[in-house]
């Protein structure tokens, strides 16, 4: 059983959050029908991950002057690739 707060704020259970999708700063609406109150997640405000919302939150940060293919090229090196293989005699 759950229990609203002095504030009207009530806590849902993160395995309905979870199931309905709902990430912090969804939007939701309240219907009332037939006196049973409805907690609507509105369409469209959050991603089905929680990668995808970190992506689109972190969307245009960048400032980076790189491709694609270099910032790859990057990741895929070697700790020893980016030393000269030359070894002094």
């Amino acid at each position: 059983m759950m229990r609203i707060t002095a504030k009207g704020q009530v806590t849902i259970p993160q395995a309905i959050r979870q199931q309905a999708g709902m990430l912090p700063h969804t939007e939701v609406e309240f219907a009332i029908e037939q006196g049973v109150v409805r907690l609507i997640k509105k369409k469209g405000t959050t991603s089905r991950s929680r990668g995808a919302a970190v992506v689109r939150r972190l969307q245009g940060l960048g400032d980076v002057a790189m491709t694609t293919d270099e910032i790859m090229a990057l990741t895929r090196a070697t700790p020893d690739s980016s030393q000269n293989s030359e070894t002094d005699v």
